[in-house]
This record gives structure tokens, sequence and C-alpha cells, in this order.
């Protein structure tokens, strides 16, 4: 049994009244990809290739979450938490990614979110958290400009169904995830290494998102946010060249999508690389990818050192080691960096933003008396109480992840759950953390005179 002694050093009376507390999963990590009438989606093609994933490990069962659901909202809300962070998959909703929908899919989801408000959980809504649909990528999949046409009217079936009982929605999860690491890096589905590939994935998935905002927007619903994933880019050393290497790393993974969400613009000096791959008359859709927002939304793990790489095409980049404790995933530990982006975000949009952290956790092996992962969310919402103490308009902060789940290309090795999931049998146990968060949770009895 975990050891329940063990504590975070804030409670919730330390951040402001209102303030949401949630855990966040997604769909293929969790839910069972091979019930309820799902199509293929790209991540089990890519699963089925051998090297792509540990062990050939793919979601077709994950955490049957698809059944265990009831059990599952209910460690949310006994957690003390506000909200639930979920995501729809388009390939169960529409299996072929467009045309007649999935029946079943819509009303698994139907029963989710009155399951969430049944408990006194806000649902947030995340449309899409890498499951293409296999047809669409077929047919292009995010190098195709026709995505985002798919990807709007995949939106309207979603909210003209759910829309009226979702608190929060945003179109994409992780474009830079979406885009670069699956389109140039090759680590994620489809899988490719492609400059041109990259470079119209990386515009066609913020297309995507602008025309699902317009058309909720169209619907009448509101509170429409972006999740982007942000990582502290650092140079290597105190050399010129290693700043600069810093500099362009943020471009690609930090400004090009903040820049094109929140400026409807792209940084010049990622365009330098990209513009000769973008596709024709990209200039004309920044209009629609910078729609106005209602809130902003942070998925933040790590910090990156970063050295040039002279031997390489461009961006000519190599990673250094760091000197920051690390979690199973290798990725050094570094709360400085989010409140960093906290900063930048707030001077961005000159505090007229809410920002809200929808992911922040880590990888620990320990599986139930994980005082790995209470020092870490410890440390970073310390990050997030300094960062409100100077203004930074917070909203929010969201556990990743409710439950151990398929870590993608790492399948199930990498654990990130405030609950311990038994991969043969599928039991659900509460670590230390889900224990500490439940005692941090306890809201302050009310005076007499505050309830006035």
């Amino acid at each position: 049994m975990p050891d329940t002694t063990t504590g975070f050093g804030f409670r919730r009376a330390d951040f402001p009244q209102g303030f949401t507390f949630g855990a966040a999963t997604s769909a293929y990590q969790i839910e069972g990809a091979r019930f309820g009438g799902a199509g293929p989606s790209h991540w089990d093609t890519f699963a089925a290739t051998p090297g792509n994933t540990v062990r050939a490990e793919d979601g077709r069962l994950a955490c049957d979450h698809y059944h265990r659901w009831p059990a599952d909202l209910d460690l949310v809300r006994d957690a003390g938490l506000d909200a639930y962070r979920f995501s729809i998959s388009w390939a169960r909703v529409m299996p072929e990614g467009r045309g007649t929908p999935n029946a079943e899919g819509l009303d698994f989801y139907d029963r989710l979110v009155d399951g969430m408000l049944a408990r006194g959980l806000a649902p947030w809504a995340t449309l899409y958290h890498w499951e293409l649909p296999a047809a669409l990528a077929d047919l292009g999949g995010w190098r195709n400009r026709d995505v985002a046409g798919w990807f709007a009217d995949y939106t309207a079936l979603v909210m003209a169904r759910l829309g009226d009982r979702i608190h929060a929605t945003a179109p994409v999860n992780e474009p830079w995830c979406v885009a670069w690491l699956s389109h140039f890096l090759g680590h994620h589905a489809p899988g490719l290494r492609d400059i041109r590939a990259a470079a119209r994935a990386m515009h066609h998935v913020l297309l995507a998102h602008g025309r699902a905002i317009e058309v909720m927007r169209g619907l009448g619903l509101g509170n429409l946010g972006a999740v982007m994933n942000f990582e502290y880019a650092l140079p290597a050393d105190e050399s010129a060249e290693s700043e600069h290497a810093a500099r362009l790393y943020d471009g690609i993974y930090n400004r090009w999508f903040v820049g094109g969400v929140l400026e409807r613009a792209y940084p010049e000096d990622v365009l330098e690389g990209l513009g000769p791959h973008m596709p024709d008359g990209w200039q004309d859709d920044m209009a629609l990818i910078g729609q106005d927002l209602d809130w902003i939304g942070i998925n933040y793990y790590t910090c990156k050192r970063l050295a040039a790489n002279p031997e390489s095409p461009w961006p000519g980049l190599r990673e250094a080691p760091g000197p920051l404790p690390t979690t199973d995933m290798g990725w050094e530990i570094c709360p400085d960096g989010l409140l960093h982006f906290l900063t930048r975000l707030k001077d961005l949009t000159s505090g007229r933003l809410p920002i809200v952290v929808t992911e922040n956790g880590l990888a620990a092996a320990t599986p139930l008396e994980d005082r790995e992962r209470i020092a870490y969310l410890e440390a970073h919402l310390g990050a997030a109480r300094q960062a409100i103490a100077e203004g930074v308009p917070l909203a929010g902060y969201f556990i990743w992840s409710l439950l151990d789940n398929y870590e993608w290309a790492f399948g199930y090795e990498k654990r990130f759950g405030l609950v311990h999931v038994d991969f043969e049998t599928l039991e659900r146990t509460p670590k230390a953390s889900w224990h500490a968060l439940r005692r941090a949770m306890e809201r302050e009895p009310v005076t007499a005179q505050e309830a006035r």
C-alpha cells in the first residue's frame, strides 16, 4: 500500500478562489480502441510496423476505460478535483474520418460527459489528441490542406451533440507533436522524416485549429482555447553558436505555434528553413488561425539543452545532457521553465487571456510510494504559485495523468499516473500522490462571516 502519510506542502486554500484543479487523459491512451465500433487510426498502423513502438504495443485495449469509465471518474471525484480533461477519438466518432458517424461512439461520449456532470466535474474536452483516422492518413493526413475541412466537419458533429455540456474545449492537443515530432523526427504516427511534410503539417494543424474555433463560435459555444506544449530551450554552453541553437529550437517548438495562434505570424528564423516547403498561399490563412480565444493552455514537462550541429542540414541542432535530475523519460526536472512560460504568455497577451496549465507530470517507475511524483508536482505547483504572485492570470492546473496508460511509442513502460494500473488485470490502485492530492484538495470550512 502507498505511504499515505506523505503529503504536499500546499493546500487548495493557497490558490485563488475559483482556481481549477483537474486531471487529464487522452482517448487512445486509456479507452481501448478495439471497442465500440471505432475505426483504425494511424496509431494502429504505426504500432503494427516493426520497430515503431516498444514490443509493438498499441492502444487496442489500453486501460479499458471504455468499460471502466464510471470507476475512473469516481477516482477523479474522490481526489477532490474540480475538472476532468479528456479527449474525443475522431476514429471512434467517425470511423472513416468523414461520412457516416458511429452512433455507438457518440453515445459513449454522451455517457462520459453526463457521468462527469453527475459527479460535479467540469468537462474539459480536447477534440484531437493524435488519433487521425487511417482513412484520412491514406489521403495524406496532415500534409493535405483538406484535413482542415475534415476536422471542421468532425468538430461540428461532435459539438452539436456534446457542446451544451462541455465546460471548455480546445481543438488540438500539442500541435508540435502532431507536426514536427511526427513528420520531421518520425517518432510518432505517421512516422515521417520529411521537411516538406513537416512544414505542411505545421501549418495545416493550425489551420484546422482555426476552422474548429470558427465552427464552434458558429454553434454559439464559448470558453474555447488552444493547448500547446512548451519546452524550455537553454544553450548547452556560453557560445554564440549554442545561443543561436537554443533560439532556433525555441522558434520551432514554441514560437511557431504561439506566433500563429496569438500573433497571426510565424517566426522569421524558422521560416528561413521551412519557408521553401510551405504550402502556396499560407499567408492568407493567418487571420483564420489567429481568431480570438478565451484561454490559453500550457503543457509543460521539461527543458532542453541545445548546441549547434554544423554537420547537419537545417536546423542544424543537437541536444546535450544537462545537470538536473531526470524522470523515467530522461527529461530534466526544471520547474523554472514553467514559470518562464507562464510569465512569457502573460507578457505576450498583456495579461488579457486566462492561462491554464493543461498538462504537467512525470514518469516514475516506483509503483505506489511515488515520492518522486509528489516532489515534482509540488515543485511545479510552487512555480505556479510564484507566477500568480507575480500577476500571471493563471486559472487552473491539470495533472498528467489520472492513470498509468499507453505512452505512445514507449508502450506501457512509462508510468505517469496518479493511479497505478496493473496492465495484466487492469486493476486500479491509487498511489501516494493521489492520496496526498486528496488531502491537499480538501476545502477549508466556511466561516459564518464568509457565509454572509
